[in-house]
């Protein structure tokens, strides 16, 4: 009961912050992805951001043509889930278990590797030839014990598919990706309740939405500068983590901004991760090994 009562009377409390992260040093993944890992910058990461387990961003950067499609050759993945959010530039996409395709500026590949699969991922072949400006993020999305061996799974989410909120006197716009916002839905099919939302906001444009206190929050800006709870400001390429304090969030953009907002119920399961295995335990990291040492990913040509 006195949980129940806790609940009703922080409602309408602000989210507090708990950490504003400046990006870490960018890196290359592959020859084509030059990210900022935001998860290394943040202590127990895991813990407090459940269910997603990392952020690649790539900030807007100019690419020379070239006649050889830069990227990420093959790889496995086992026990989560990869997403990758395009606003700029083309990404190319193939798996073992058949998924595929390629995705231009507000479209989503939205990967199940659970099982185990094997993919590679690079700038898509006419972008590559033709050169140009690439902005992406990659996320990836834990998923619970008990579909972590589930078959392997593919989402080509396209721009014309997410949901949209046109924000009240011109504010803005927000895309959902996953989730809910304000009655609309995004196309995305997840295995626990989570948000991710696209968010842009005109200069004196506010972002407002209220999630259980139970749930992780945080936000990307991506471009411009933003008033969070009690004052606090975030500027382009922070990282912004919520605290368990408050259900309301309420973002002020004082210039023209853009941000991913991601929330979600943790899981809440124990985590063993190695490289690009996400299980339970560490038997269960070794047992991932032995299945792809004995050709259990499948099989995919290198690029």
């Amino acid at each position: 009961m006195n949980r129940q009562i806790k609940s009703e009377e922080t409602t309408n409390a602000p989210r507090q912050i708990a950490g504003i992260y400046q990006p870490p040093p960018m890196h290359w993944v592959g020859d084509g992805f030059r990210v900022a890992g935001y998860f290394s910058a943040i202590p127990d990461a895991v813990r407090q951001l459940d269910p997603f387990l990392m952020l690649d961003y790539h900030p807007a950067h100019t690419y020379e043509p070239s006649t050889r499609p830069r990227g990420v050759g093959v790889h496995p993945h086992r026990g989560f889930e990869t997403v990758t959010i395009a606003w700029q530039g083309s990404v190319a996409h193939h798996d073992s278990a058949g998924g595929g395709g390629v995705i231009g500026p507000g479209d989503v590949q939205w990967m199940t590797a659970a099982a185990g699969v094997l993919h590679k991922e690079y700038h898509e072949d006419s972008f590559s030839l033709q050169g140009g400006t690439f902005q992406m993020a990659q996320l990836w999305v834990n998923l619970p014990a008990k579909h972590k061996l589930d078959p392997p799974g593919y989402q080509a989410l396209l721009a014309a598919e997410m949901g949209k909120v046109l924000l009240p006197e011109g504010a803005g716009e927000v895309r959902i990706i996953a989730g809910e916002y304000n009655g609309a839905k995004g196309p995305a099919k997840t295995f626990t309740p989570m948000n991710v939302l696209d968010v842009k906001l005109q200069a004196g444009g506010r972002f407002e939405t209220t999630i259980p206190m139970s749930w992780n929050a945080a936000l990307l800006v991506m471009q411009g500068e933003v008033t969070l709870a009690a004052g606090k400001h975030a500027a382009s390429h922070d990282f912004v983590v919520f605290a368990h304090e408050g259900e309301q969030i309420v973002v002020q953009a004082t210039s023209e901004a853009h941000l991913l907002f991601l929330s979600g119920e943790p899981i809440g399961e124990p985590i063993a991760q190695y490289g690009p295995f996400v299980m339970n335990t560490p038997q269960e990291i070794r047992q991932a090994f032995v299945d792809l040492e004995q050709g259990k990913f499948g099989q995919l040509d290198d690029r």
